[in-house]
């Protein structure tokens, strides 16, 4: 945990989740874990986690493994790269959302239209 009133600069590599309350300047690489920006935590930096969940502030790009959450509280300024974003209702956001190709995936196939029969009126 990095409190309310730590300052970091430079760079933060962790292999274990890490909760932000105070501010952030750099980057911020936690490849297998989860990144918590909480409500008083302001971050200054490209992040790089398994899952992120932003409360407070984030300045720069986001990529999330698994998922990026951006909560009715928190407030977004960057590009977002992951495949499954959340943005909450009231959450602020202002940049891009990439959230990768399916080009490894089948294509769906349509279903069949109904087949389709004249109405008999002889009956």
């Amino acid at each position: 945990m990095i409190g309310a009133k730590v300052k970091v600069n430079g760079d933060i590599i962790s292999s274990e989740d890490l909760l932000v309350e105070g501010e952030v300047s750099g980057t911020i690489t936690l490849k297998d874990n989860e990144l918590v920006v909480g409500s008083s935590g302001r971050v200054q930096a490209n992040v790089n986690a398994k899952t992120v969940r932003i409360e407070g502030e984030v300045r720069g790009d986001i990529e999330g493994g698994e998922r990026v959450v951006i909560c009715a509280s928190g407030n977004v300024e960057g590009n977002v790269t992951a495949p499954r974003v959340m943005l909450e209702d009231g959450g602020r956001f202002k940049g891009s959302i990439d959230m990768g190709s399916s080009k490894g995936a089948p294509a769906a196939k349509p279903a069949p239209a109904p087949e389709v029969r004249p109405i008999d009126k002889t009956a």
